[in-house]
């Protein structure tokens, strides 16, 4: 992937901006809700893309110019095939050597069904938008002048920190490289966020499961 020249200033635009919108939720009624999660991560997005955009840069810079949008759906779907293809292997393999996968991927889910409409619409797919266009689409694309591995490794590391962590966070560490490597090799975003997607709907899908 040619490297995506995120500006500082575009860089610390946006993750001023992120952080102020967390705060700010976090001192309304919605803070712990699931819904109140859904807008903040919606607001995020906008902001993210309208600040990239406004301090001069085109989307194109963070891998979703519009023309990328359909060969990127397609690309990510491809992705998604061939990584559920190798996470079921190895999910055998680790289960030959005894050891609890479902334990290792299941999620709490709520109850009831509207609760959990939410729950995959938000944790499934808002969720997923807004960390692929700020780990990806902005560290990422500043991180990259830096060479790939370290833009890999750094991404990689602050995305599998932001996550509820049950000893070793290997399915966050797994999918930040996948991720990150997806995005390296197409250089559209949408192909990361179709992966991130249907990989988070899968896992809720299971944990449904009886």
């Amino acid at each position: 992937m040619e490297a995506k020249r995120i500006k500082v200033k575009t860089l610390a635009a946006s993750v001023s901006a992120v952080l102020i919108v967390e705060t700010l939720m976090r001192m309304t009624f919605l803070a712990s809700s699931l819904l109140g999660l859904g807008i903040t991560r919606s607001i995020q997005v906008l902001l993210m893309v309208w600040i990239v955009r406004a301090m001069g840069d085109a989307t194109a810079s963070i891998g979703l110019e519009r023309s990328s949008w359909a060969p990127g759906f397609r690309k990510g779907l491809i992705w998604s095939a061939a990584f559920g293809i190798v996470a079921l292997c190895a999910a055998a393999l680790l289960s030959l050597a005894g050891m609890d996968v479902l334990f290792m991927i299941r999620t709490p889910l709520p109850h009831d069904i509207r609760t959990m409409t939410l729950y995959f619409l938000v944790g499934g797919i808002v969720a997923p938008v807004a960390e692929e266009i700020f780990f990806r689409g902005l560290l990422y694309g500043f991180l990259r002048r830096y060479g790939a591995p370290l833009a890999v490794i750094v991404t990689t590391a602050l995305f599998a920190s932001v996550h509820p962590l049950r000893g070793i966070p290997l399915i966050q560490i797994v999918g930040g490289l996948v991720f990150a490597l997806a995005y390296e090799v197409e250089g559209k975003l949408l192909v990361p966020i179709i992966i991130h997607v249907l990989g988070n709907l899968a896992i809720f899908t299971i944990s449904a499961l009886p």
